[in-house]
């Protein structure tokens, strides 16, 4: 398979979930993929997985808070040493905070948190990895952003704020990128409900499971795998025409 071969790819919070899927689906397509989480055993655990592939794809582990601007110069200049190329950029890092969460109880602290992981941590993703997306003849950007960027979340404030602002700032880097002529595309994946440690997190039980399942029209949650296919095509030239869109992956609740 080679979807995506020959390419550099940054994935990050790539340590489980959907990060985790996105990255072994890129190697298993072809790609060389730089692997990053705060999560040490868990990036590692990654690259691991991506080894036993047997696909021609291989992954390297670099321990990152995407939160810490040092943090995103290093990689990105670490990754322009090594591999002298840098083609995809996916900001998948996130969390979702304590749940349930309305406002009205949200600390300050909390909310700069969950804010400066989700908003800055891609603002920062963006403002490094475009200049070597650039350098690099051109690339793609999938920013991981959330159903909850177009929903109501009044038991997860933080976490929709911060989802609904990477889908505007998808928009806006998309179109600084194609009006300077940067060839560098910026879209934004917005999955549903997911079963990864965070979507565990949100729905705890059996019982909170059912009944969320029973809002799904398609009637099951998804997979980390789900997303990871719409990462992959983002990334690959077949999306070559997509930039600044909403790729939403949700079994059809933004339709209700």
């Amino acid at each position: 398979m080679s979807r995506v071969a020959d390419k550099v790819v940054l994935v990050t919070g790539a340590g489980s979930g959907i990060g985790r899927a996105s990255a072994k689906l890129l190697a298993a397509e072809g790609a060389t993929v730089i692997v990053t989480d705060v999560n040490r055993a868990g990036g590692l655990e990654t690259v691991q997985q991506i080894a036993s592939l047997n696909s021609g794809g291989n992954a390297r582990f670099d321990e990152q808070d995407t939160a810490k601007e040092a943090d995103w110069k290093r990689i990105i200049d670490d990754i322009m040493a090594r591999e002298g190329r840098l083609n995809g950029l996916v900001n998948n890092a996130g969390i979702a905070g304590p749940f349930p969460s309305a406002f009205e109880g949200e600390s300050l602290d909390q909310w700069r948190r969950i804010l400066s992981i989700n908003v800055e941590g891609v603002f920062l993703g963006c403002k490094y990895g475009v200049p070597a997306l650039r350098a690099s003849g051109g690339g793609s950007i999938v920013n991981m952003s959330s159903l909850a960027a177009f929903l109501g979340t009044p038991d997860l404030s933080a976490y929709g704020a911060s989802k609904g602002a990477v889908r505007q700032f998808t928009k806006t880097v998309a179109m600084d990128c194609a009006r300077k002529g940067y060839k560098v595309r910026c879209n934004s994946v917005h999955p549903g409900i997911i079963m990864t440690p965070m979507g565990e997190h949100i729905l705890p039980s059996e019982k909170a499971r059912e009944r969320t399942r029973q809002r799904v029209p398609i009637g099951h949650f998804g997979t980390p795998e789900d997303i990871a296919y719409g990462v992959l095509y983002l990334i690959s030239d077949e999306s070559r025409f997509m930039t600044g869109a909403e790729l939403v992956i949700d079994g059809g609740m933004n339709a209700i």
